[in-house]
């Protein structure tokens, strides 16, 4: 049985992990009695965590209270977290997007409300110079985070990329950050099956939709799925090229939203893009400078000979 210091953080961090728990569910992860789980409740609340008691069956959950919890930081400085960690999901330090939303998520959900309007004021009044990337306001990344956290549907306004609007209620499953944007996958509710969603083209509706049993993911690498769902999926054309350079060096030059790269030896990969023209393949596969055979569809690979013999008749009237 852990010391009581230990349970008490690790029964922090499970209460800090999903909206709802049970005190018998809490007690077989501690490894203790649920009336030793209800005896180390009082002690998180008298150190100064809202730990609320959830309606019908016996269970807690975590809540925001009057005061900050004692997290050994002051309210300026719990600003300063909330304040860096929403411009670090905004993708300004690259790598810790993901991380940030989900620490964000934590961090807000205890945030007492005259520090959650200081943090809000603040980042209204700050103009970022973004890049071409859309903004997406943090906020929504917060919400979706913790529906994806606790099981509950969402319900959103939708524009596809050919401008098309719709109405759609999905189970969240991860936010997935590609460097430049941010990608919701979920099981859509209409279509029954997986989705890809760019998070800059929804609206959410309130309130959340039902909770919901999680459903296995689409992919155990969610990235790499995410990658290929939006490289080449949305396009009219896709294509697959042997590509005559190792994969990470391929991979290398070029970001994820661009196409996927599957390794075939020590020096080809296989490349899997797409375009809404062929040219558009044709010519960004050339600047990558990198020796290539199409093996699909078959009018790219007429594509490039046009182009090819297009670009030597230039070459040969210089």
């Amino acid at each position: 049985m852990l010391e009581t210091s230990a349970r008490l953080l690790r029964l922090l961090s499970l209460l800090q992990t999903r909206r709802d728990w049970s005190g018998a569910e809490l007690a077989e992860r501690l490894g203790i009695t649920t009336r030793t789980v209800r005896r180390d409740v009082d002690r998180l609340r008298e150190l100064g965590y809202p730990v609320h008691a959830t309606p019908g069956a016996p269970g807690y959950r975590l809540g925001a209270g009057s005061d900050l919890p004692p997290l050994l930081l002051d309210d300026d400085e719990a600003v300063a977290v909330a304040v860096g960690l929403r411009t670090a999901a905004g993708g300004t330090v690259a790598g810790i997007e993901e991380t940030s939303v989900r620490a964000l998520a934590k961090l807000e959900q205890v945030l007492p409300a005259r520090l959650r309007q200081r943090v809000h004021a603040l980042q209204s009044m700050t103009v970022p110079m973004t890049g071409a990337a859309a903004p997406v306001d943090p906020g929504v990344l917060t919400v979706i985070a913790t529906a994806c956290r606790d099981h509950e549907g969402l319900r959103f306004d939708y524009r596809a990329h050919d401008g098309r609007e719709s109405r759609r209620a999905a189970e969240p499953h991860r936010l997935v950050h590609s460097g430049r944007r941010w990608y919701l996958v979920g099981w859509d509710l209409g279509q029954g099956d997986w989705r890809t969603y760019r998070v800059d083209r929804l609206s959410l509706k309130t309130p959340n939709g039902p909770r919901f049993v999680p459903r296995d993911p689409p992919d155990d690498d969610l990235a790499a799925y995410t990658s290929r769902a939006i490289s080449s999926a949305p396009y009219r054309f896709r294509a697959r090229l042997i590509m005559h350079a190792p994969a990470e060096v391929v991979a290398g030059r070029m970001p994820p939203t661009m196409g996927t790269v599957e390794p075939v030896d020590a020096r080809t990969c296989v490349l899997l893009c797409g375009a809404n023209t062929l040219d558009e393949i044709v010519v960004w596969v050339a600047l990558m400078d990198i020796g290539f055979e199409v093996r699909e569809p078959p009018e790219l690979a007429e594509r490039v000979g046009v182009l090819a013999d297009r670009l030597r008749a230039a070459f040969s009237r210089g």
